[in-house]
């Protein structure tokens, strides 16, 4: 399976989409199936988010088997490090070897609910202690998240940009980020990794809004800013679930074409498990990312 680095080590434009798993083993067919669908549509790889804890998390690990397996698509699997020991991070690299997942994304993870920060004796405190760590046990190629608008964590902009940089000085092959509407952010975003020295290929992450819900749950998860011309979107068609949805599409397109013209040529969707919004993209941008 090919690593994902290098795919992005070029400037022809990659189009890769994000999928999760299931919550619960009942639903894992029907995640499996869209996975699949998805993967069909031959993007340039595929991610598969960690599960919320417990057994749930095996099932990162194999909806990412399922496309190495039945595809020549390759996956991403992620994998969180908060409140995880060596054992447990041993384990799941040990899982996705078996499935012939080779790249990983390596996060912290969101903290427990009423934890500030991890406790000193953490087996890994940051992402880029995850990242060190995978790569002195195998051959995978590490990515890693980073943030147009600042981690919400950091304790400036200049401190997130330093620390993503500790990432990449890990072993970090290439970044993928948090989503965000408005694409002026981003451009000013590579700029400072630029000039701060980080040189790794960067996805960008964009997600479609298809529902007027979702801006809420968007805004809760990343803190992005919801730009003027998005908000009059989402207030003008947000009461018509059809509309609403081809607008979300329309407007994600938009995004993604503008990034393109403006050199930034690799783009990760987060399709929330839905293969028909990954198919209405594709065939939107046909000819500016043909898929083979």
């Amino acid at each position: 399976m090919q690593r994902i680095s290098e795919l992005l080590n070029t400037n022809t434009p990659t189009l890769s989409f994000e999928v999760f798993p299931p919550k619960v083993a009942d639903n894992y067919e029907n995640v499996k199936g869209a996975a699949l669908k998805i993967a069909r549509l031959n993007p340039t790889f595929m991610s598969v988010t960690y599960g919320a804890g417990g057994g749930t998390r095996r099932f990162t690990g194999s909806i990412a088997g399922e496309i190495a397996a039945s595809t020549t698509v390759p996956s991403l699997a992620h994998l969180t490090c908060v409140a995880s020991t060596r054992e447990s991070v041993d384990e799941a690299l040990a899982f996705y070897k078996e499935r012939g997942v080779q790249n990983i994304l390596a996060l912290r993870g969101d903290l427990p609910a009423g934890m500030e920060a991890l406790p000193a004796d953490a087996s890994f405190q940051h992402a880029s202690d995850l990242t060190a760590y995978i790569k002195s046990q195998g051959d995978f190629c590490i990515g890693g998240a980073c943030y147009p608008e600042g981690h919400p964590e950091a304790d400036s902009k200049d401190a997130d940009i330093r620390n993503i940089r500790k990432k990449v000085e890990a072993g970090c092959e290439f970044l993928t980020t948090q989503m965000f509407f408005e694409n002026s952010i981003m451009f000013n975003y590579m700029y400072r990794l630029r000039e701060a020295g980080i040189r790794v290929p960067v996805c960008a992450g964009i997600m479609p809004i298809t529902n007027a819900n979702q801006v809420k749950r968007a805004i809760q998860l990343s803190g992005s800013i919801m730009p003027p011309r998005f908000l009059a979107l989402v207030d003008k068609f947000g009461h018509d679930p059809k509309a609403m949805k081809q607008a979300g599409i329309a407007y994600a397109t938009d995004q993604i074409i503008d990034l393109i013209a403006n050199d930034i040529t690799h783009i990760h969707v987060y399709s929330m498990n839905k293969p028909e919004i990954a198919e209405a993209i594709c065939r939107n941008l046909s000819d500016i990312i043909p898929l083979g």
